[in-house]
């Protein structure tokens, strides 16, 4: 399935987004992309496979590990306000 520029603009209108006509033409060739992918899996042959045919593999798991964050100063530099170690954020709520 082809999405065209205008259903892009006609969408991001919608949705309140702006785009150049430039980001809605790379958007457009990506949600085709995006279609085309779905279509090929939609076209693959799954009879020999049952609703529970993954469930008896169990799950792989990593094994959790702690690691230090050494980057801290760099996590808050676009913050607009701070209050000890807390993000400060504008109030939504009356």
């Amino acid at each position: 399935m082809k999405v065209t520029k205008e259903e892009v603009e006609y969408i991001a209108r919608l949705a309140h987004l702006e785009f150049t006509a430039e980001e809605a033409l790379n958007l457009a060739g990506e949600f085709t992309a995006i279609l085309e992918h779905f279509d090929q899996l939609a076209q693959e042959d799954l009879s020999g496979y049952g609703m529970d045919t993954f469930e008896k593999e169990g799950l792989r798991l990593r094994e959790d590990r702690v690691v230090p964050f050494e980057h801290f100063g760099e996590l808050f530099n676009n913050t607009a306000s701070m209050a000890g170690t807390a993000v400060k954020i504008p109030k939504v709520v009356d």
